[in-house]
């Protein structure tokens, strides 16, 4: 994708300016609001008030972790096709042996050096995202991030 500045390991995390930037302090805003309301009386209406800013502020918060969870589970398919794609056949077995965590990590990595690093996640016992990424010498960039 043209329009996006090009991805590398210490710019790669996504930033959701909506929802970081603005639902979320509005959330945070109205909790705080609605506790500050507690202090003339603990009025049915106060007390609504503050379940109702916490309701929204977990609504936000599980909408996100959906999306995130559903992410995570799109790109588990698509590490475990491309491995099956660029492993060797008589690895294709340990395919089942990478975590989710491995596999997201190791989605950055290219065509080219995947089956390396692959197969040193495992034989290494990889399991830090950070670390398996920065073994990644030619990345391939994400930018349909949820």
């Amino acid at each position: 994708m043209a329009q996006e500045k090009e991805q590398n390991l210490k710019n790669h995390a996504k930033l959701v300016p909506i929802f970081h930037m603005f639902v979320l302090p509005v959330f945070l805003i109205n909790i705080i609001w609605s506790l500050v309301r507690l202090r003339y009386g603990l009025t049915f209406g106060a007390i609504l008030g503050v379940l109702m800013a916490v309701a929204f502020m977990v609504l936000a918060l599980c909408a996100r972790t959906f999306a995130l969870k559903v992410q995570d589970r799109v790109i588990r398919l698509e590490m475990e096709l491309r491995l099956a794609r660029v492993l060797p056949a008589e690895f294709h077995p340990r395919i089942g042996d990478f975590t989710v965590a491995q596999l997201i990590a190791l989605r950055f990595a290219s065509d080219a050096e995947l089956a390396a690093l692959a197969q040193q996640v495992l034989q290494e016992k990889l399991t830090d995202r950070q670390e398996i990424k920065r073994r990644v010498k030619n990345w391939r960039a994400d930018y349909l991030r949820a």
